[in-house]
């Protein structure tokens, strides 16, 4: 059997915290018709040794070309639920082969709920499915 890697295994990690973005997702009519802002957190599990050594962008994640294709990928076409919206944003991280996890953490701070409260969010992590 092969051992499913704990994120705990990679000792490198890059995040970008606070993303903004706007965008139209949620169950009620309002939401998508008058949207929103989203906050993300990405935490990527990334070997670093090879830029270190290196000190070439190439061998790392260009987060600056990530955080740019993440923004594209909440901002178009609408859905549901922000787990939805994570696992999304967590299938763009991944698409890097450099990228063993992603730990993403979706910040819906306007959602509707009738109540006082500071943030509503929602953390997936997903692992690499050729990871061992």
């Amino acid at each position: 059997m092969t051992r499913v890697p704990d994120v705990t295994d990679q000792t490198d990690e890059i995040a970008v915290l606070g993303v903004e973005c706007f965008a139209h997702h949620g169950v009620l009519e309002h939401e998508k018709r008058d949207g929103q802002i989203f906050v993300l957190d990405l935490a990527l599990g990334v070997d670093t040794a090879p830029a270190a050594a290196s000190d070439d962008l190439r061998d790392t994640v260009d987060y600056g070309s990530l955080v740019a294709a993440v923004k594209t990928a909440v901002e178009r076409e609408p859905v549901d639920l922000i787990e939805t919206l994570a696992q999304r944003v967590a299938d763009v991280c991944l698409a890097d082969h450099r990228v063993e996890w992603a730990r993403i953490t979706v910040h819906k701070p306007h959602a509707p709920i009738s109540a006082t409260f500071s943030d509503v969010t929602l953390t997936i992590t997903r692992r690499r499915e050729d990871s061992t």
